[in-house]
């Protein structure tokens, strides 16, 4: 049998799903059959959560249930807190996630057990912990303490809620709801890739989402949008950003917040992101961030033909609600969970071991030599 190598493995399908359809050629993202226009207009994140994880939009009733089990679940353990205050505050943010993460598995009732409903509880208790343990360390870190979280506030709101103190406005909790809908999912991604291989081995939730974490550290994954505000620190003005991504351009500088694996269009949630980050920015009057944006993606869109990706806007949304840049990937994370849990659930379901080949191409006859004569 003859195998072709195909690198970053490229348009090569290595299972079935029912989580998650991407259309790139006419920018379509559905959640188990669900456009994601639709779910950002009328949906909530909780409700989305249950979508994926369920398989089905939710009854009031059942949606009420949900909410109340993940307000639950949100305050973490004392002795993880008291983790996270001993770590250096140079600490960067995705790494406490990432061991705040695999710290949790300590503290889990349902630690060893991977049946259906104990990985279930197990990804209510993590969905509703990340927000905490995230919001946590950015007040650990400018040595604030961590704030409780709120009982009655939705998971976005809570989360805003526990970065400042102050309950967000009512335009900044839905940009913030909007936009964990928009990441909750996207196929096989770097990091649920690596959340299902993972899984594969019969490992358990916390340790597939600590490979997850792991692979959405790396700046080809993750972080495009904090690099897409650097740019705009970059040009400072919109007057200036034609000529500066012409230049960019013409220098051959590889400009953020741009393309995808998968579309051969405009990332269809790009497009909420930019009308609510505009609307944020004029609440709080200043644009600018989304005027420079605007520019960019006229010009390497007419000069390259590529499109924006759902990096470009998401963060001056985030900007314009107080979040540092460095934590725009753990932003990710708190959405991205809904999605690692979903393929999580669905690798145990139908599981078989993940184990791809690869094409040699080193000698195939080398004579070994005894050490005493190298």
């Amino acid at each position: 049998m003859t195998t072709v190598a195909k690198p970053g493995l490229e348009d090569v399908v290595i299972s079935t799903s029912e989580i998650c359809f991407i259309d790139g050629q006419q920018g379509r993202l559905l959640y188990r059959g669900y456009d994601i226009d639709d779910l950002a207009a009328h949906s909530t994140f909780e409700e989305v959560i249950a979508l994926l994880w369920y398989g089905a939009l939710p009854t009031r009733k059942e949606l009420a249930a949900h909410r109340k089990a993940l307000a639950r679940a949100r305050r973490l353990p004392p002795r993880l807190l008291g983790l996270l205050k001993a770590l250096p505050r140079r600490t960067i943010p995705m790494e406490v996630l990432r061991t705040g993460v695999s710290a949790l598995s300590a503290f889990d009732p349902d630690e060893r057990d991977n049946a259906r409903e104990a990985t279930l509880r197990k990804a209510t208790r993590l969905a509703a912990q990340m927000p905490t343990l995230v919001a946590a360390w950015e007040r650990l870190r400018r040595g604030k303490p961590p704030i409780a979280p709120h009982p009655r506030l939705n998971l976005a709101a809570n989360f805003l809620y526990m970065l400042s103190g102050r309950p967000p406005s009512a335009l900044a909790a839905k940009t913030f709801d909007v936009a964990l809908i928009l990441h909750a999912d996207h196929e096989y991604n770097a990091s649920t890739f690596a959340a299902r291989v993972t899984a594969a081995t019969l490992s358990d939730l916390h340790s597939a989402v600590t490979a997850a974490l792991g692979a959405l550290k790396g700046p080809l994954h993750g972080g495009a949008n904090e690099q897409v505000m650097g740019m705009v620190k970059q040009i400072k003005a919109p007057a200036r950003a034609e000529a500066w991504t012409r230049k960019a351009l013409a220098d051959k500088v590889r400009i953020p917040g741009f393309g995808h694996r998968v579309y051969r269009v405009e990332d269809p949630r790009a497009k909420h992101l930019r009308r609510l980050a505009l609307e944020l920015g004029q609440q709080a009057g200043d644009t600018t961030a989304v005027e420079i944006l605007e520019t960019v993606a006229r010009v390497v869109t007419a000069e390259k033909h590529i499109y924006p990706n759902v990096d470009l806007y998401s963060g001056a949304a985030y900007q314009a609600m107080g979040i540092p840049p460095d934590q725009f990937t753990p932003i990710f994370a708190i959405s991205r969970i809904a999605g690692w849990a979903a393929h999580v659930l669905e690798q145990h379901a139908h599981n078989r071991l993940i184990r791809p080949r690869a094409e040699y191409t080193g000698p195939t006859s080398a004579t070994y030599v005894p050490i005493d004569q190298r």
